[in-house]
This record gives C-alpha cells, sequence and structure tokens, in this order.
C-alpha cells in the first residue's frame, strides 16, 4: 500500500484527501497516517492540511524499493525490484533470487556494495548513498554466444536513460561504459550462466556513478559523476527506472531478430569510439585502427593500417583511444 499511495502522491499536483486514500485503498485512516509517517522517515516531505488531506512537496533523492517502483511504467522488466540498503554484490543477489523464484525481469538495487565487482574481476567502488548499483536478471531462450549483445543493449537503454534525467551529453564507450566529457560515469558488467547450446541466466550488473562529488586519485582522471557534470543531484531512482524503460524496448526488438540492426544507426551516433584511433587490446597483440562504429552483431568494426577491417567481439577485448581512456 505504501508504494501504491506514494505512486498516487507524485502524479498529483494538488492535496489528495485522508478520506479518498482511504476509500481507495479499503483501509483507515490510521493505516494512512501511518503510511505517511513512514515517508516521512525515509525522507519524503508531506505537507499534511485539515480539509484538504496531503501532498508531496519535495523531490529529494531517495532510493527505495517503493521509491523505484513509484516510477517504473516497465510491463515485466523489474518486476519483481528488490532493493538492499546494503549487501554483497548485485550480481551475485540477482542470480540467486532468479534460481529461488525463476522470474526473469527481476532486478536488485543496493545503496551499497561491499564486493563491487568490474569487467575482468576489477573491484568496483561502492560508496553509500551516492550512486547506482543494479543487476538485472534474465532467462533468455537465444544461443549462448548471442549473450554478448545484450551489454550493448543495457548500454544504449542506460545512455538513453541518462541523456532523458540529466539532459548531459552522455555516449557510449563500447562495449560496456557510459563517459560524459570523456570521462566514465557507467560501467557493465554481464555474466552469464550456460551449456554449450543453453542458457541458464544472464545477470546484467550496472554501476553508475550518480551522485559521488570526488573520487580516488588513482581513477580521478578517467572518472566523474553526474552531479559533477550537472552541478545538480541526480534523482537515483528515476533514473534506475527509465533505463529499465529503455531496456525493455530495446530488449523485445532485440528478441524479434536477435540482432542488433535494429538499433544500429542510433547505437553508432552515440558511440564516442566511432571515427576515432583506438587501441585494441587482446590476447594475441595489440593493433591500432579507426573504429568505424558496430555491425547487427555488436561486435566493432575496426580499421587497420593495411586498409583491412577486422570484427572486434566484445568479449574478448578491451578498447580504448589512443591518446587517453576514450
Amino acid at each position: 500500500m505504501k508504494t501504491k499511495i506514494l505512486t498516487l502522491l507524485k502524479s498529483s499536483d494538488d492535496y489528495i484527501s485522508g478520506q479518498e486514500l482511504c476509500e481507495r485503498f479499503g483501509v483507515s485512516r490510521t493505516a494512512v497516517w501511518k503510511v505517511m509517517n513512514k515517508l516521512k522517515e525515509e525522507g519524503y516531505e508531506i505537507q499534511s492540511v485539515p480539509n484538504k488531506g496531503y501532498r508531496l512537496i519535495g523531490q529529494t533523492d531517495i532510493l527505495s524499493e517503493s521509491e523505484i517502483v513509484s516510477e517504473l511504467t516497465t510491463s515485466w522488466i523489474a518486476r519483481p525490484t528488490y532493493f538492499f540498503s546494503k549487501t554483497t554484490s548485485t550480481n551475485i543477489v540477482a542470480k540467486s533470487r532468479l534460481e529461488e523464484d525463476g522470474k526473469s525481469g527481476l532486478l536488485v538495487v543496493a545503496d551499497e556494495q561491499t564486493s563491487g565487482r568490474g569487467r575482468r574481476g576489477r573491484g568496483w567502488q561502492s560508496p553509500k548513498g551516492q550512486a547506482i548499483y543494479m543487476s538485472l536478471a534474465l532467462k533468455p531462450d537465444f544461443a549462448p554466444e548471442k549473450a554478448s549483445m545484450l551489454t550493448l543493449v543495457m548500454a544504449y537503454a542506460v545512455c538513453l536513460a541518462i541523456r532523458e534525467v540529466t539532459g548531459l551529453e552522455a555516449a557510449i564507450k563500447w562495449p560496456n561504459d557510459i563517459v560524459v566529457g570523456k570521462r566514465k560515469v557507467c560501467g557493465i558488467l554481464t555474466e552469464m550462466n550456460a551449456e554449450p547450446d543453453y542458457i541458464h541466466s544472464v545477470v546484467i550488473g550496472v554501476g553508475i556513478n550518480a551522485n559521488q562529488t570526488e573520487f580516488a586519485e588513482e581513477i580521478r582522471e578517467t572518472a566523474t559523476s553526474l552531479y559533477l557534470e550537472s552541478q545538480a543531484t541526480v534523482p537515483r531512482a528515476r533514473l534506475i527506472a527509465k533505463s529499465m524503460e529503455h531496456f525493455e524496448r530495446a530488449y523485445e526488438q532485440f528478441l524479434k531478430n536477435e540482432n542488433l540492426a535494429f538499433f544500429m544507426e542510433t547505437y553508432n551516433d552515440l558511440l564516442v569510439n566511432r571515427g576515432r584511433e583506438v587501441v585494441v587490446l587482446e590476447p594475441k597483440g595489440n593493433y591500432e585502427g579507426i573504429a568505424e562504429g558496430i555491425n547487427e552483431s555488436g561486435e566493432l568494426l575496426v580499421k587497420r593500417e593495411d586498409g583491412t577491417t577486422t570484427e572486434v567481439y566484445a568479449g574478448e577485448v578491451s578498447v580504448r583511444g589512443i591518446y587517453g581512456y576514450v
């Protein structure tokens, strides 16, 4: 009931009477009063006026299950959403939850992680109350070799959401980072549990630097936050909800043909690597070239010095700029 009342308060520009809430949800005035007090304890600024009712007058960065769900417009992605004030790793928890209830599309969000992980086993700084740590768990019915494309689908969704919520010109650094002003604001880690011809689960972890005001010295040159770039506090729950909304639309398109042809042109327009000199870092040896964009399989097309074009597979390599991170 708390989430439903919060959703109603957020959608109304006027006061909502206690009697209306009682009748709508079939509860007592005492129950409504308790919900209002609980919301106030969580940080919501709610004005209560006799003979008028209740009105939400303050919008702050509150992260909770109720706040996230109240912002969601999806049909099945992020339904359900599980929220933790503190956990080890949202990827680990999401995989466990998927094994327990089998609900494809479930989302796990944490306000703090104690064992956050990045790509290739790197640590991911996970301070409390500042960033977004979330993992989406799926049970897709397609061949395992197609799973790497989901990293690109999520990057596309998050990039669009950042642009929509903050107005910043976010861009994609292939395959799994989002950048603003040539510095990283988001990393994506996709993990798959599969047999040679069957996927048991895919978990897509997303870490977004939302409201951090500073970073450790070793990453200060390559990392930034949405707050530092916009000088405005980012409503994390709204950004999460918008990311899930864009992902749901893109993922359903992806499932129709199991390739990225449907958004290839738009994705390439958002690609910060496109048209730039890059270094491809792979086990067989590094090489340089010009990034030309992705193909419908999500591979990065790199034109090499000899004029040949190499299709770079996202699961095997990293790409960085010749003169820096991008």
